[in-house]
């Protein structure tokens, strides 16, 4: 067995010594990635540095720049095993916090089955049925007193509708005799036009001569008017 391997059997061997909780095997975690991160920042620097050397020298001192090349190719092995040890320590941190919430998880899911577990203990079926179909049943009588309430009330159900139209026609036809009586239809002239004085001269003859004409067409539009009135008064009525 290597001292290594006996280092850590032994260290681990201790019954005294009680494991650490979740909360500070994380907190020593990211303490170790932010050394090593700060370590990784100094050699990136280191790395740049002896390669500006490097190329100072150059063909004038080469022993120098050749000191400097293996202390840039040291500082990159260093480097690359810090990014390693970066990879490992950030996959360890992922999955001590995933079996860490797993753990939170398990506890929450255990503590609230027995809260359910208590709270059913005190839960009997026979009267969650008895419950429910009480409800049920309070329901159906809530409904038919809202169907109850909403059916209209059969007043007036005995008239017969058939008598009220004829009596809504009725109403309608003395509305409209009241209307038609309030016309006022234009007067017929009782008497006849004034004679033409007989010192007119002969150009105003032949009008005169026209006026009997007139007054017979008067006549006519006299007549035809009463008519129409004792059409619409036989209608009216």
């Amino acid at each position: 067995m290597s001292k290594l391997g006996k280092f850590f059997k032994g260290g681990g061997s201790s019954k005294s010594r009680a494991a650490p909780s979740p909360q500070e095997a994380l907190a020593r975690l990211r303490e170790t990635e932010e050394m090593l991160s700060k370590k990784q920042e100094y050699l990136e620097n280191r790395i740049q540095r002896e390669l500006s050397l490097a190329k100072k020298h150059g063909t004038q001192n080469k022993r120098a720049a050749l000191q400097a090349l293996k202390r840039k190719k040291r500082f990159e092995k260093q480097l690359t095993q810090i990014d390693g040890t970066l990879s490992t320590i950030e996959f360890q941190r992922e999955a001590l916090e995933n079996s860490h919430t797993n753990t939170e998880v398990l506890k929450n899911m255990g503590m609230a089955a027995k809260a359910m577990k208590a709270v059913h203990e005190n839960m009997d079926l026979n009267k969650i049925d008895d419950l429910m179909q009480e409800i049920t049943e309070q329901q159906d009588i809530a409904q038919e007193i809202s169907e109850a309430f909403s059916q209209r009330v059969g007043f007036g159900a005995d008239f017969d509708e058939d008598e009220l139209m004829a009596e809504l026609e009725e109403l309608e036809q003395e509305e409209l005799n009241k209307k038609m009586t309030n016309i006022r239809l234009p007067n017929v002239p009782s008497s006849s036009l004034p004679a033409q004085p007989e010192s007119v001269p002969s150009r105003m003859a032949s009008r005169s001569s026209s006026a009997p004409r007139t007054r017979a067409a008067s006549s006519r539009r006299a007549e035809e008017e009463e008519d129409d009135i004792k059409q619409l008064a036989a209608w009216a009525t």
